[in-house]
């Protein structure tokens, strides 16, 4: 395993011990780790940035769009690591993060102050373990790491911690397939944020600005979930206008026709939405479904939310694919409204909490102007993935790149080469992918896209229409052809019945053995 790999588990190992040695749970110690992790990775920063503005002549305006935080003496980490034994480390990290706070006005009341809660013995020793991460590890280490635990609190704290954490593979494939270059981003469900900083990670990647090219904007129920995803983009340099409200009742980004892209992973088929409070709400311009289920809500939400030239891609329940009713009648309205693009069948455990399969949605709404208003692409990306942990999988990248690849041959657009695993990635590159990926040259000819059994299959809406407008990947995709054994057929059934009748003496044989022995047994035992 790469060094990287043993620095994770050893910083989770540190800072799991607060689960033995703390009568808090991992929902209340969550956010102050996060805290500590943030703190030191922006000292980092902070360093490195002090250094090059002595050493440089950068005019001002190009220092300042690195938007790196300010850290005052008294919060410097080496300060807090360095001081005297009976300092009351928990009061002097709340007024660390409060001094934060007043340099860097976005985090207002937004870093936590609960570190009175924990005992100095345990402070100092995250402090100390978190002093060892490495500052020469290659890429964006502090944000892995940072991702890395939420994904551990994820599992720790079973559904709830899944409320913040979107695994981090269908966030890419979601930002592969709807390219937010620049405009306007929105996230109705943002929980921790990771669609923006995947956002901005895939606008740096095309040598573009993510602080002056995108604009964040995110709404989240929970508080501490709104701080998280507050702390995430600071640790990459980003801002937002995130607002803790309850989406469902609250249009507190007057949203509708407003944003260039629509990403989010929402909660599945929650139960007892007030449909009184928004049955004149224009953001659920196709309805109200019946049912006690707010799948299509959020699916409106999404929908109503792009301006005319918008993208959106989430992540749906299954069940929604198939729902009927009122719900199938909303389908059909997007549907044949012609903004839907592609649907991806995605398998099983790519969640933290839960283990079902899940299906990626997207719409496109400068697709009503062109020539695939009537078409859909269905992909079923079930074979593929990577085994993370024993009951984890996760999408490698050159999966997703492929993935992508056959969403921008469908639009016509140029194919992008695909990537191989960086030296440095969250997992260990050594862990084979499932479902190897076909030769490309040989599947799409030319960068030519075509229909592919049991991969992708463009699919008119009159064939949607005909399938009950279902819109599950299976339906359409189809079963990939099983090579052919180059056997003859009566010679293979002949080995297989020779093979059959020995196995059927052998078992009489055995039957007799076994028949014989009881014999024997109970003789003795007639003779005491």
């Amino acid at each position: 395993m790469p060094d990287y790999y043993q620095l994770e588990k050893r910083l989770w190992d540190a800072a799991d011990q607060l689960r033995a040695n703390s009568k808090l749970k991992p929902s209340e110690y969550s956010l102050p780790v996060l805290g500590l992790i943030f703190l030191r990775y922006a000292d980092y920063k902070f360093t490195q940035a002090l250094q090059r503005y002595h050493t440089s002549d950068r005019p001002v305006a190009e220092r300042e769009r690195e938007r790196v935080l300010s850290i005052p003496l008294q919060a410097r980490f080496e300060s807090l690591l360095n001081r005297p034994t009976e300092a009351n480390l928990g009061e002097e990290l709340n007024s660390a993060m409060r001094a934060i706070e007043a340099e860097n006005p976005a985090l207002k009341n937004i870093l936590p102050k609960t570190y009175h809660r924990l005992s100095n013995e345990i402070l100092r020793q995250l402090l100390t373990d978190f002093h060892t991460i490495a500052l020469d590890i290659e890429g964006d280490a502090f944000g892995r790491i940072y991702e890395y635990f939420l994904s551990n609190f994820a599992m720790s704290e079973g559904q709830k911690g899944g409320e913040f954490f979107t695994p981090t593979s269908l966030v890419k494939l979601i930002v592969e397939i709807i390219e937010p270059y620049h405009g306007r981003i929105f996230d109705p469900a943002c929980g921790s944020g990771g669609m923006f900083v995947q956002s901005a990670s895939f606008v740096e990647k095309r040598q573009k600005n993510p602080s002056t090219d995108i604009g964040i904007y995110g709404q989240e129920k929970i508080a501490d979930n709104v701080r998280l995803c507050l702390m995430n983009l600071a640790i990459h340099g980003l801002t937002g206008d995130i607002r803790q409200s309850n989406t469902y009742y609250e249009d507190i980004h007057d949203c509708v026709g407003k944003f260039d892209f629509v990403m989010a992973n929402p909660p599945f088929n929650v139960d007892k939405v007030d449909k009184e409070k928004i049955k004149n709400d224009p953001r659920f311009p196709l309805g109200l479904p019946r049912v006690d289920n707010a799948n299509y809500l959020w699916i409106q939400l999404f929908y109503s939310a792009l301006n005319a030239k918008g993208r959106a891609g989430f992540v749906m329940a299954n069940s929604a694919s198939d729902a009927r009713g009122l719900e199938l009648e909303i389908r059909k309205k997007l549907i044949h409204e012609g903004v839907l693009e592609a649907i991806v069948a995605v398998g099983s455990h790519f969640f933290y909490t839960v283990g079902l399969p899940c299906t990626l949605w997207f719409f496109d709404r400068a697709k009503v102007n062109n020539p695939r208003k009537d078409k859909v692409l269905f992909i079923d990306a079930r074979q593929f993935y990577q085994h993370v942990y024993r009951s984890h999988r996760q999408f490698s990248d050159e999966q997703i790149q492929f993935l992508g690849n056959i969403v921008r041959m469908y639009r016509g657009q140029s194919v992008e080469s695909v990537a191989t695993l960086p030296e440095h990635t969250r997992y260990n590159p050594a862990v084979p992918a499932y479902g190897t990926l076909p030769n490309w040259e040989e599947t799409f000819p030319n960068n030519i896209y075509r229909d592919v059994p049991g991969l992708c299959r463009i699919s008119l809406i009159s064939e949607i229409a005909e399938q009950s407008y279902s819109l599950n990947p299976g339906r359409y995709v189809g079963i990939a052809p099983q090579p052919e054994e180059d056997v003859n057929f009566q010679e293979k059934l002949q080995e297989l019945h020779d093979e059959f009748e020995m196995l059927t003496v052998e078992a009489r044989e055995l039957e007799g053995r076994i028949s014989k022995t009881i014999d024997r047994f109970l003789k003795v035992k007639g003779n005491e």
